[in-house]
């Protein structure tokens, strides 16, 4: 069976790559039938948050992807990570180091004065006598003297470093907290994990982990090291490029599915395929797939993305998603045409939502630049001569009912269709742009429409504009 797990730690909010990393292994779980868990690691006291822990679990929740059992929390643990350091210094395979900070400090300046990569030099590796007064130990491992530490990569392939390149390092602090490399490696093989798929910057962490899984008779589980994620110019990503909090994302308006299909092609594809629905990312993803480059950021796509999830989610569902951004759709007689047309034009609900109190609200001020625009010449007459227009007509329903009446104007004044449609939309909305006219006025009605054409002639009569 497959099991893997996702593990944050909580000192800061779930960012793209952690989310990406945490579908990759989610996918390669379910694909299988198998466990997908997820641990906190919180042993770092004076950094943990648990706004961010909360914040960890609620971006889960969002966007739909559920873990097998209650999460794991590192904390929780402490006692079980110590008698397995009691366990190696009871066999040898590890020791107290007495090495104080300003004899490590010398150490590592005498190693860079002879341009040696600074390391911990064993020097209490074997050591019997008497230990120095005053210092409380840490905890080493020891690390093998020679040979090769050896593993293949699902992504990079074999990788090979040699021993010499590891040092005796910390598995337990002089206070006696454990360090990550080894909590890591005790967790991932007592929750029985297979796979191990992470981000790359963690590749080098690895061969410390395997020293810590050899010595305490643990098997190896598979490793795949995920290439990061880059932003513009071929940088790290950074919070600008879209290295935001995963719930930043919900507040801007993006649907969970289509956040989910940007990262799975983010370093994974098959063929040209752009568009995955969750079973077809169950269906075909494999970590032995991923990309070993780096992948690159593209906000235009996540927006084309989102565009096509909304285009395609239904009203229901639409309009419960907007009284999030404050519009509330559900008992609203024309909901229908309302959510119809803005589906098609909107890239997030946050735009939507903006779009849509646009044309359900009285324009409360008017946009300098368009009203410069639309009203010069005779737009105020024009406005006012259709504004009675539309007074004296009747039987006005449906979007093409106003567009007939807008047609009729145009063609009895004798004028353009923009010597109209300019100051009218200026009336309505507020701006230029938006959705067509008569779909606007079917929605508001007759008697709001000519409130607010009157509503802008008043105006420009006050203004002298």
């Amino acid at each position: 069976m497959v099991v893997t797990r996702f593990a944050p730690s909580p000192t800061g909010f779930l960012h793209i790559g952690g989310l990406r990393t945490a579908l990759f292994n989610y996918l390669w779980a379910r694909r299988n039938g198998g466990e997908f868990k997820l641990r906190i690691e919180d042993t770092d006291q004076s950094r943990n948050s648990a706004e961010a822990t909360k914040a960890i679990l609620e971006a889960f929740d969002w966007v739909g992807m559920d873990y097998d059992g209650d999460p794991v929390y590192q904390s929780d643990r402490f006692d079980l990570y110590r008698s397995y350091i009691m366990k190696l210094l009871d066999e040898g395979k590890a020791y107290y180091c007495y090495m104080s900070k300003e004899e490590l400090d010398a150490l590592r300046e005498e190693q860079m004065a002879r341009k040696e990569r600074p390391r911990y030099d064993g020097r209490y590796r074997d050591f019997t006598g008497k230990p120095p007064e005053g210092v409380e130990p840490v905890v080493r491992i020891k690390a093998p003297l020679e040979g090769e530490i050896v593993f293949e990569d699902g992504i990079k392939g074999t990788i090979t470093i040699r021993a010499d390149e590891v040092d005796d390092f910390i598995i337990a602090r002089s206070d006696g907290t454990p360090t990550y490399n080894f909590v890591v490696a005790v967790d991932d093989a007592l929750m029985g994990m297979t796979d191990v798929i992470r981000g790359d910057d963690h590749l080098y962490n690895t061969p410390k982990q395997i020293i810590v899984y050899e010595a305490l008779g643990f098997k190896l589980p598979r490793f795949y090291h995920v290439p990061m994620i880059l932003g513009e110019g071929g940088k790290k990503l950074s919070k600008r490029d879209g290295a935001a909090d995963v719930m930043d994302y919900k507040r801007a308006g993006f649907l969970p599915e289509a956040l989910l299909n940007f990262l799975v092609r983010l370093g994974w594809s098959r063929g040209d395929q752009e568009i995955f629905t969750m079973e077809e990312m169950l269906e075909h993803f494999d970590p032995a797939d991923i990309n070993a480059s780096a992948s690159q950021y593209n906000p235009d796509k996540l927006l084309w993305l989102n565009a096509h999830y909304i285009k395609n989610s239904s009203n229901e569902r639409l309009a419960k998603l907007l009284e999030e951004f404050g519009v509330y759709l559900l008992s609203h007689d024309k909901r229908e045409i309302l959510l119809d047309i803005f589906k098609e034009r909107c890239k997030t609900l946050k735009e939507m939502a903006n779009q849509i109190k646009e044309v359900l609200e009285t324009p409360k001020e008017y946009d300098k630049k368009a009203l410069k625009k639309a009203m010069k010449g005779n737009a105020v007459e024009l406005l006012n001569s259709f504004c009675n227009t539309l007074k004296e007509a009747e039987g006005l329903h449906l979007p093409t009912d106003y567009h007939a009446l807008v047609e009729r104007f145009v063609k009895d004044s004798e004028i353009g269709f923009g010597k109209i449609g300019m100051p009218l939309r200026v009336a309505l909305i507020g701006r230029l742009g938006g959705p067509d006219l008569g779909d606007v006025m079917s929605i508001i009605g007759k008697e709001e429409s000519i409130g607010r054409i009157e509503k802008l002639l008043q105006y420009m009569k006050e203004t002298d504009a």
